[in-house]
């Protein structure tokens, strides 16, 4: 079956999830540290405000100043970490499938690129999609998102000893006290 998205949604734009687990916070959608910069300046060129933080460090030494940034993650417009600021909510005109339209869609990041796949052994499809909650298949056209998975699985790779993850401090009011902000050496 062809992947295609479902009319009126946008989903995979606006809701953000904790992960891996509340304590990090919502994330952010993935940045390489080679997509940072241009998404910067498409953001100013659209006079449009964007939230980088880190996402993903790799150290050779168990402290803090030692880390290299592996990936960023770009944070939602809403307090709770929700909504892609790329995403145009009041359009003239909407997307093909009748959603709201991608601001940046030609040049939007790796990460964007693959959905719905989910990177896991084996590759599978996003539980929380749409289509894929409905058709819970989608064997065609997803040649160039397996292409972008892999990008981004070939940049992620390390031999670091140390890895760390940034909690983001964003979430939901209602689970402040349990969220953490800064780096978190992963176990």
């Amino acid at each position: 079956m062809e992947f295609r998205c479902i009319d009126e949604c946008a989903q995979c734009c606006i809701q953000r999830e904790y992960f891996p687990e509340k304590k990090f916070g919502k994330i952010g959608v993935l940045i390489l540290p080679e997509e940072k910069e241009k998404i910067e300046t498409i953001a100013k060129e659209k006079k449009i405000d964007v939230s980088i933080l880190p996402r993903i460090g790799i150290s050779s030494q168990k402290n803090l100043e030692s880390i290299e940034v592996l990936a960023f993650q770009m944070m939602g417009v809403e307090d709770n970490g929700n909504t892609c600021p790329f995403l145009d909510t009041h359009p003239i005109k909407k997307s093909p499938h009748g959603g709201y339209p991608c601001k940046i869609y030609e040049n939007r990041p790796l990460a964007c690129q693959t959905y719905p796949l989910i990177e896991s052994q084996p590759i599978t499809l996003d539980e929380k999609c749409k289509f894929c909650k409905e058709h819970k298949t989608a064997d065609e056209n997803l040649n160039s998102e397996i292409e972008s998975l892999l990008k981004i699985k070939t940049k992620m790779t390390t031999n670091a000893p140390f890895i760390w993850r940034y909690a983001t401090g964003i979430g939901e009011d209602e689970d402040k006290f349990e969220i953490k902000k800064g780096w978190i050496l992963e176990e």
